[in-house]
């Protein structure tokens, strides 16, 4: 199995922190975000990992260079002009022949990524996608998910007014995708997955299930000064510890 790892956002709320580098580049505990990312791909087995840049590129390009140094491959897509993600996605669909993981470059987790490949494979509906869920305390920072009793998602909004929140469960920033599903992303233009392509499944009557990951898994975006500045003291978790297994 493949991943992609979305990286080319600006980073705009986190200036001037973002201002030199980009917003993956940024430190928590002594490496930068992208590389916690990595290294948990890696733990559960993901070595081949499409990074997708824009804001300030070389940054990443010196550091991380082909990847063997973390164990894994890594094949990069410059975006010259944001694309948005799901146009990201779109741009590097070669490169997705199976499902494949996608992960939003300002967010870590110590979830059992194991855990929710299985998850995927248990669904028979061709194609399908999975989001991770879990229940945010600001729900109207994040993008909303409706449920069902058979962990199917019937509503998917991003970011919706505080009088306008009909779910406590939101998208944690890691999906699996069925590759077919990307013959909904157009060809040209920005497209969004939380605002474009996710809504677009939904309508056209496309599987999209949910896992709800457990309490005690730690997630959190780092894309704003107070997250980033409490996650320097939270990451990382104990279970997180074990990437960095063989790595120093």
């Amino acid at each position: 199995m493949k991943a992609m790892v979305l990286a080319a956002g600006e980073g705009t709320r986190l200036r001037p922190f973002t201002l030199q580098v980009p917003k993956a580049m940024l430190a928590v505990s002594g490496r930068p975000t992208l590389e916690w990312i990595l290294l948990w791909l890696r733990f559960y087995g993901i070595t081949e990992i499409v990074v997708n840049l824009h804001h300030r590129p070389q940054t990443v390009l010196d550091y991380f260079g082909d990847g063997s140094r973390w164990g894994v491959r890594l094949t990069y897509s410059l975006e010259p002009v944001l694309l948005g993600t799901a146009a990201g996605l779109k741009r590097m669909e070669r490169c997705f022949t199976e499902p494949f993981v996608v992960v939003y470059g300002d967010v870590l987790t110590d979830m059992d990524l194991g855990q929710f490949l299985r998850f995927h494979r248990s669904r028979d509906d061709q194609p399908h996608a999975t989001l991770s869920v879990y229940r945010a305390p600001n729900p109207q920072e994040c993008g909303v998910v409706e449920v069902t009793s058979l962990d199917r998602v019937t509503r998917f909004v991003e970011k919706p007014p505080a009088d306008q929140i009909f779910s406590e469960f939101a998208n944690m920033g890691v999906l699996i995708f069925d590759p077919p599903l990307l013959a909904c992303v157009p060809s040209a233009g920005f497209f969004d997955l939380s605002r474009d392509l996710l809504p677009l499944l939904l309508r056209q009557g496309v599987p999209v299930y949910a896992q709800l990951v457990d309490e005690s898994v730690y997630v959190i975006d780092i894309g704003t000064p107070e997250k980033y500045e409490r996650v320097q003291h939270e990451w990382p978790t104990p279970p997180a510890t074990r990437y960095l297994r063989n790595q120093d």
